[in-house]
């Protein structure tokens, strides 16, 4: 196996210390602050040791088969809220509305997997109800801000040639808005009633849950003719699980420990570009 180690300021000889742990046939950087740890004899009790170690200097690692190309893969599917952008949509929407602690503590229990999500969903928008829709553009302009290294992710993977997917929980008011803006292929989201100008504290339509944002990867694997393996699918709460799981490579950004210990990669530390470190070039 290779080890991928990288931290955001990490040194290289902090680096260079959690690496000689793995006992590597060879090291290569990959940038300042990212080493390669190549013919790796991975084990279990190697891996506890590593991840150990590595969190406790705030180096993300990776333990990876050799020779994987971003080439391999077509297609980016992506989380919205916590995952491509930095906040939670329904959360600041709330705190319009002075509601962000009730409706914040709904959205954490469903991310850890303690609530179910359509159920955490129709709990959280019934408590915006009467709420103006301006205060959904003051969101976007006043606290909408992107993830650590998400631009510059997303232009290694279309100069790559890979399609995106922005599959969300959340809202079409922000998702239409981060397609234009970034230019992603494909989003898919929930759709706020709004009558008169004020939210009604409904959603229209069938709410996307876990099933859905699955089946929504299969459907684009689909249309652009490719399985799931080739997907390459970032989240970081416990209705991605399923999405993340038929995908080729799996990826938990700044995610819950149920996230954390399913996916194949976990970046803590670094921005969502750290995926970029993991392949062969």
């Amino acid at each position: 196996m290779n080890l991928i180690l990288q931290g955001l300021h990490t040194d290289r000889a902090s680096l260079e210390r959690i690496a000689s742990l793995a006992q590597p046939v060879r090291t290569a950087p990959i940038h300042a602050h990212a080493l390669r740890c190549e013919g790796i004899d991975y084990s279990d009790q190697l891996k506890t040791r590593i991840e150990a170690e590595a969190t406790s200097a705030r180096i993300d690692y990776t333990f990876i088969k050799p020779g994987r190309k971003l080439s391999d893969f077509r297609l980016v599917a992506m989380d919205m809220d916590s995952t491509l952008i930095t906040i939670e949509c329904i959360d600041e929407i709330a705190d319009m509305q002075g509601l962000k602690p009730q409706v914040a503590e709904i959205t954490e229990a469903a991310m850890r997997g303690e609530l179910e999500f359509k159920e955490s969903l129709t709990r959280r928008v019934a408590l915006l109800k009467g709420l103006d829709a301006s205060a959904l553009q003051r969101v976007y302009d006043e606290r909408l801000q992107l993830s650590l290294g998400a631009e510059a992710m997303l232009a290694a993977i279309q100069a790559a040639g890979l399609k995106t997917l922005l599959v969300s929980g959340g809202f079409t008011f922000f998702t239409d808005r981060m397609k234009t803006r970034l230019g992603l292929d494909v989003t898919h989201s929930n759709t706020l009633e709004i009558i008169d100008g004020k939210l009604t504290g409904r959603v229209l339509g069938e709410i996307i849950d876990a099933e859905e944002k699955k089946r929504t990867v299969e459907r684009v694997c689909q249309q652009i003719g490719i399985t799931p393996q080739q997907a390459i699918v970032m989240g970081d709460g416990a209705n991605d699980l399923k999405m993340m799981g038929i995908s080729g490579l799996s990826v938990a950004f700044r995610a819950k420990p149920v996230v954390r210990t399913q996916a194949d990669v976990a970046l803590n530390f670094v921005g969502l570009d750290g995926v970029l470190a993991l392949f062969d070039y």
